[in-house]
């Protein structure tokens, strides 16, 4: 198999990280943008010299999955450690292990310590559990890859409790730009479901609750499915099976081919294959299919189970955001959740990690009655957050010309490239959280960032692969920035190198004037 460009800067990455002493690292990859055959392609490398390797889950559908990649991209084949079965004294060099069973003493202490090289821990958010933490002490020797859709803040800091390191992420805007995954169009839908009274529950929306919430308002729902998914293949998450099924129903009274599959559907892989097939338009289900389940062919997602967990939205509409001959788009239906909480997950929740910027996207979204495509929307919205901040960056220049006159203040250069992941860092691990070295230091000086800013080495070392990524890509550099944005231009740093230093150029021969002609609120190479 041949993988794509991020895949084998993802494997190399991984093996780097393991090379360098960071025995436990992530990769974060969405929904749809092939971890299990990275994962995969990390464990036939590992695996050469004849070591062991251990793939883990916690859904047979994972380790299915997983069994199946390995099998197609390095042609090993693997021995599964689940209920009856059992890999021990098995000649096969990869194992898939369901966590329930392996967790058991008995199952466990049958292996010894250092019986695998490479453990890889699918769906890792859930690694921090008891079950999870019991196996990976056990084998407290071998290198640990972390497998997980992007975390959010919170989930990121659990995570780093544990593991040293991420060594890999591609975001959801770089697989859509780059054609990996499909836009998404999201739809408001102008119907208020109260959910005021609903309560939390495990972290999370309260599932009996929301159903109850839910019941009232289904008949009209399902009209508006009709409205706007007609002739899409839709998936519909549902907070009970009950509900699920009633508004399957529902569906098929309003003349859509309707199918309902929970996890105690007795004909479930029929169902499934009719859908695949084109006999159903639109699959119910409850929850069930969030993990270890492709259609790529499906194009509509309706959220009906409204949660605050990021990483569960996106497992929701990840499902259908794979690309496929034909599909032009994913359509996301959002209805208007009557809520005072704020931790509610949209859309933007696909796309952002700062609460600003996700509140400004969903606000742009709502006031769309013909829906939004969500990278649109977070251009937009990006440019109204920026030009705020520059205002308030602006007040604050005074202060800054105290400090070193050619050097750039780091969440300065932030906003200006728009980088919203440098402006809002915090760090995560503990080698993060340790001052920068003298090297980066250096290094962030020479490039003309004024390094007694960097709170950090976490932040140096973003903000020095910001700098290698934007030299690579041809953009402006640190010093064009601070010197064109000190004669009024506005977002130099979208600028190309060579339109920046052509404007410095034209500056200098004009008497280090901006020649007449040019407007600086407004002017864009």
């Amino acid at each position: 198999m041949i993988l794509r460009p991020y895949q084998n800067e993802a494997v190399k990455a991984i093996r780097n990280e393991w090379k360098n002493g960071n025995a436990k690292t992530l990769l974060v990859l969405p929904t749809g943008t092939g971890k299990t055959v990275v994962f995969s392609k990390v464990i036939e490398e590992e695996t050469k010299d004849g070591d062991k390797a251990l793939v883990i889950a916690h859904r047979g559908e994972l380790l299915d999955q997983a069994a199946d990649k390995l099998k197609v991209t390095s042609g090993l084949d693997s021995a599964l450690e689940k209920a009856e079965s059992t890999a021990v004294g098995s000649s096969k060099k990869v194992t898939v292990a369901s966590i329930q069973t392996l967790s058991q003493e008995k199952r466990l202490t049958a292996y010894p310590r250092d019986y695998f090289k490479t453990i890889v821990v699918d769906e890792t958010h859930h690694a921090m559990s008891d079950t999870y933490q019991r196996v990976l002490k056990h084998f407290d020797g071998a290198n640990i890859l972390g497998v997980t859709a992007t975390p959010d803040r919170a989930d990121q800091r659990s995570l780093g409790k544990f593991f040293d390191s991420k060594a890999y992420e591609y975001s959801m805007h770089q697989a859509i730009k780059e054609g990996y995954l499909s836009p998404v169009r999201a739809q408001m839908i102008p119907l208020e479901l109260d959910i005021h009274e609903v309560g939390i529950s495990n972290g999370d929306y309260a599932v009996g609750q929301v159903g109850s919430a839910l019941d009232p308002y289904l008949n009209q729902i399902a009209l508006e499915i009709l409205k706007y998914a007609k002739g899409r293949k839709t998936v519909v998450f549902l907070p009970l099976i009950k509900t699920s099924q009633k508004f399957c129903e529902l569906l098929n009274l309003h003349g859509l081919r309707a199918a309902e599959i929970n996890g105690e559907s007795k004909d479930r892989e029929q169902i499934l294959a009719d859908f695949e097939a084109g006999e159903y338009d639109v699959l119910c289900n409850s929850m069930l299919l969030t993990e270890g389940w492709d259609s790529p062919s499906v194009d509509c997602i309706v959220v009906l189970r409204p949660t605050k967990i990021r990483s569960l939205y996106q497992q929701m509409v990840g499902r259908g955001m794979r690309i496929h001959p034909g599909k032009e788009n994913l359509l996301l239906l959002d209805f208007l959740w009557m809520t005072e909480r704020h931790d509610l997950c949209r859309p933007s929740a696909l796309i952002s990690k700062d609460a600003e910027l996700a509140k400004r996207i969903d606000e742009k979204m709502m006031n769309k009655e013909s829906g939004i495509d969500l990278l649109d929307a977070e251009t937009e919205a990006q440019s109204d957050v920026v030009k705020e901040r520059e205002d308030a960056l602006k007040r604050e220049l005074d202060a800054m010309r105290k400090r070193k006159r050619g050097l750039v203040d780091p969440i300065q250069y932030a906003f200006s490239i728009a980088a919203e992941d440098l402006a809002n860092y915090e760090p995560t691990f503990a080698w993060e959280m340790g001052p920068a070295s003298e090297k980066q230091l250096e290094y962030l000086e020479k490039q003309g960032i004024h390094s007694a800013a960097v709170t950090s080495s976490g932040m140096a070392s973003t903000l020095i692969d910001k700098l290698i990524n934007r030299k690579a890509e041809g953009l402006a550099t640190p010093k064009q920035i601070r010197l064109l944005e000190r004669y009024g231009f506005i977002h130099v740093g979208m600028w190309p190198f060579e339109a920046a230093s052509k404007m410095i150029t034209r500056i200098a021969d004009n008497g280090w004037l901006v020649p007449r002609e040019i407007n600086t609120n407004t002017y864009q190479p």
